[in-house]
């Protein structure tokens, strides 16, 4: 069984309203990769992957005009992907939704919510994602409102063959940027409070984590954390970082990602990486490890082998010139996997 999570630069841009391909030689927003170009691109990842399930990041939009289910549907048929069916969660209204492509033949998948629905109100008690979290981020014993921009996506999935069950959370955190800040201390003051609000939500989401594990069922967090290890220099100010909250600390209750496990250990030498962005300013590429697999602890004892598609770093991408040319050209980010043993 292999799960993945992708996330996808400017996947939305790729789709007509009725959830046709637009597969011609017009420019994609990604520079200069034609949009017939990034769709081939995407094609070939997909169909080396051969995943039963991928949570796709910044998928396409879902609106009164577009739908995600009906644009990643189209998107499967065309390429024929084994893993064809669409499950989308809350939408938002950042054009970059969170969804799950899924084979139905392996699978069942539903939309399974937990929490209360709030509303502006808020609740302490990790309340559903689409709602407000309550937390005191300044420590000044008046708890602020924390919303998702892009709520997590909660997935229930059972094995046809089998009965079992196993739930994904499919993540897209995002600390935003000083946005109207002018000067170098509202440029400060804004990012710190962004920085804040991110771990606000990583506490929340750990929350959810820590329910889904006292139910004793197998568990999976995947998706772009935008966050890690010596990411920024926010990192010193706070402790820690938002990976290291959701992976949690405590023996059985931890999640694993030998990735985040591998770069939380060590501040020098090789890293993984899941994503390679152009410095125009500084004319040089910079990679970072953002995409992570965390996995339950029962599901580590299914012999778990996880897998960064990385177009350079891993060698059957890089031999495979196709494959290496399509992950650089289909986004910014690459896909990362985890094989899992989960028959019997």
């Amino acid at each position: 069984m292999r799960i993945a999570t992708y996330n996808i630069e400017w996947f939305n841009a790729l789709f007509d309203d009725d959830g046709g391909l637009l597969e011609d030689g017009e420019w994609s927003a990604r520079q200069n990769v034609t949009r017939a170009d990034q769709l081939t691109a995407l094609g070939i990842v997909f169909t080396a992957m051969d995943a039963d399930a991928v949570m796709v990041i910044e998928a396409p939009d879902d609106n009164r005009r577009r739908s995600t289910v009906r644009a990643l549907e189209t998107f499967a048929r065309t390429y024929g992907l084994r893993a064809r069916k669409a499950l989308l969660g809350f939408r938002n209204d950042t054009q970059q939704e969170i969804a799950l492509l899924y084979n139905p033949d392996v699978f069942t998948a539903e939309h399974d919510p937990w929490g209360e629905e709030t509303g502006k109100k808020g609740s302490h008690d990790a309340p559903r994602f689409d709602s407000t979290f309550r937390f005191d981020l300044d420590v000044d014993a008046e708890p602020e409102a924390i919303t998702f921009s892009k709520p997590p996506l909660e997935a229930r999935l059972m094995l046809r063959e089998t009965g079992r069950v196993l739930r994904l959370i499919g993540v897209h955190v995002k600390s935003k940027a000083p946005i109207g800040a002018t000067t170098p201390d509202e440029i400060l003051r804004l990012s710190i409070q962004n920085r804040r609000k991110q771990l606000a939500q990583c506490v929340w989401l750990r929350q959810r984590v820590d329910q889904v594990l006292a139910r004793n069922e197998p568990l999976i967090v995947l998706g772009d954390f935008n966050d890690g290890p010596g990411l920024d220099e926010y990192e010193k100010l706070f402790g820690r970082s938002g990976l290291e909250i959701v992976l949690g600390e405590d023996g059985k209750k931890r999640l694993h990602d030998p990735h985040a496990r591998l770069a939380l250990s060590r501040r020098v030498g090789a890293m993984p990486v899941t994503a390679r962005f152009y410095l125009h300013e500084e004319g040089r590429y910079l990679q970072a490890l953002l995409d992570y697999v965390m996995l339950s602890s029962d599901l580590c004892a299914m012999n778990p082998r996880w897998r960064i598609w990385h177009p350079f770093d891993d060698p059957v991408c890089y031999h495979t010139p196709e494959l290496r040319e399509a992950l650089l050209t289909g986004s910014d980010h690459f896909p990362v996997s985890v094989d899992l043993d989960l028959g019997g």
